[in-house]
């Protein structure tokens, strides 16, 4: 007996070893291998970010491209109006898709084989959704267009279904922090009433359709919006989430305005879409603007420089609107470097920015198509200050909301007082002032609206480079008038802070 009360503690101790020794051990969302044969999500969320950014920046290239023949016949703005607003809610379309992919891989974190087959069904009908919606813009009254994209909107939602029962089946492959809660069906069971809300609405669309297609467009104008107006009864699934000790990173499908989104897949997505748009301006350049061999002989006597000549004001055009792209990335990146949360809001805010972005190859055909001082000339220049307006207003909107929630979402140094913010400021407004006031000057010197428009694209990237050595001078100026007024100690104190900081 004393040998087997002896030998039992010792078979005891070795079960503790053993069961640490066969647990695998916790594995970051970032390692290139996991248990049950799941892979880091990076790679196909790279390669999803950079599809879609593609597929909704390309839209474009109808609207930029329409004959030119066509413009003397009706008014550029009556011309471009519709073609604007379909290529608008193609690139909002478009978004929301990311969006809801974004939403979905925040919380499943790894994959597999079987997830990565899934994601590229869903990738291969989001590209397909503009060509359903350019039918239903070219034939409003046609029940097709509508019923194909209903159809494709409801496949990605039932996609999407199997995506997350099939990743609750596998808790590995979800977020650490959601793979051990024992709530973990309840918060799967919200998410699927999250995501077939779409298919049910679209399905309610296409029978509408044989019925009245008005209220088709009306109900798929509510699925596009739905989560924005969701949030005002965000109560019913999310609220128990948001007050039931989550992590704040985990509030998803809440549809609470400040629900986070990830910061680096929202970052590559707005880059691809000013890769592509910068990519698409040269685009034009390697196609119209290289001389035919044969005719540089005859018109030209041999002489490539004369016939190059020609195509100066596309080069000017060309080199004014890449100097425009790259700046919008610039303020961008210099917006984003500081902030370190995003919301729902603010993804907003970056779509609608990053559609106008997309119109800018629009911008520059038209500032170099049409005969000077023509009202289409004026009218095409009054366009591209528009869109260059809206670009930059809702860069600036994006900081105001970051502003509203500054302790969560900004760094110090750019919040209010901080040493950056004011520099940041005068960043965001630069293109929203300069814009508008470039639109202004062309409405009253409509004589001079191409030189006006170019020598704003070619002096902006020097006011860059010069805007905190101006930023000081200003603030400077500021302080010598106030030191002025013997009641105005206090702001002088103020303003004199920020110049030295």
């Amino acid at each position: 007996m004393a040998r087997c009360d002896d030998s039992e503690p010792e078979v005891i101790e070795q079960h503790p070893e053993e069961d640490t020794e066969d647990k695998p051990a916790p594995v970051s969302p970032s390692d290139p291998e996991g248990p049950s044969g799941s892979q880091s999500s990076h790679r196909l969320l790279a390669y999803s970010d950079a599809l879609i950014s593609i597929i909704a920046t390309v839209m474009i290239l109808p609207v930029a491209h329409t004959p030119v023949e066509s413009y003397e016949v009706l008014s550029l703005q009556v011309l471009l109006s519709t073609k604007i607003g379909v290529y608008l809610m193609t690139f909002l379309i478009v978004s929301m898709a990311w969006a809801a992919h974004s939403r979905l891989f925040q919380v499943v974190v790894r994959i597999d084989d079987y997830l990565a087959l899934f994601n590229l069904v869903c990738m291969m009908l989001i590209t397909f959704l503009p060509y359903t919606f350019s039918l239903m813009a070219a034939f409003p009254e046609h029940v097709l267009g509508i019923l194909l994209f209903c159809g494709c909107v409801m496949v990605i939602g039932l996609v999407q279904t199997v995506m997350v029962l099939y990743a609750f089946s596998r808790p590995h492959l979800l977020h650490p922090q959601l793979q051990d809660r024992p709530d973990l069906s309840h918060y799967q069971h919200h998410i699927l009433r999250v995501i077939l809300r779409v298919p049910l609405m679209c399905l309610l669309a296409s029978v509408t359709a044989a019925v009245c297609f008005q209220l088709s467009y009306v109900l798929l104008a509510i699925v596009i919006f739905l989560p924005y107006i969701s949030a005002a009864r965000c109560g019913s699934g999310a609220g128990s989430w948001a007050g039931g000790g989550v992590p704040e990173e985990l509030l998803l499908y809440s549809f609470l305005p400040h629900e986070p989104l990830s910061k680096e897949r929202l970052e590559a997505f707005s880059d691809g879409v000013y890769a592509i748009v910068a990519t698409l301006l040269i685009l034009d350049i390697c196609e119209d603007n290289v001389p035919d061999p044969s005719l540089v002989s005859q018109r030209f006597n041999g002489s490539l420089v004369l016939a190059l000549r020609s195509y100066g004001p596309e080069y000017l055009a060309y080199f004014g609107s890449f100097a425009t792209v790259g700046l919008l990335w610039f303020v961008h990146h210099s917006l984003f470097l500081h902030v370190t949360k995003v919301t729902r809001l603010m993804g907003l805010l970056n779509t609608f920015s990053l559609a106008f972005v997309g119109g800018l190859p629009l911008a520059y055909q038209l500032t170099h198509e049409f005969p000077t001082h023509s009202q289409n000339e004026l009218e095409a220049i009054q366009i591209s200050c528009i869109i260059i307006f809206f670009a930059g207003l809702f860069q600036l909107c994006i900081w105001v909301v970051a502003l509203h929630h500054q302790q969560e979402c900004l760094l110090p140094r750019v919040r209010y007082g901080g040493s950056e913010h004011l520099l940041m400021l005068a960043k965001l407004s630069l293109y929203p002032c300069v814009a508008l006031g470039t639109f202004l000057l062309t409405c009253v010197l409509s004589q001079f609206s191409a030189p006006i428009f170019h020598l704003m694209e070619l002096t902006v990237p020097l006011a860059f480079l010069l805007l905190r050595l101006l930023l000081r001078l200003l603030l400077a100026l500021l302080r010598l008038l106030l030191l002025q007024l013997p009641s105005s100690e206090e702001g002088s104190t103020l303003l004199y802070t920020a110049v030295d900081s």
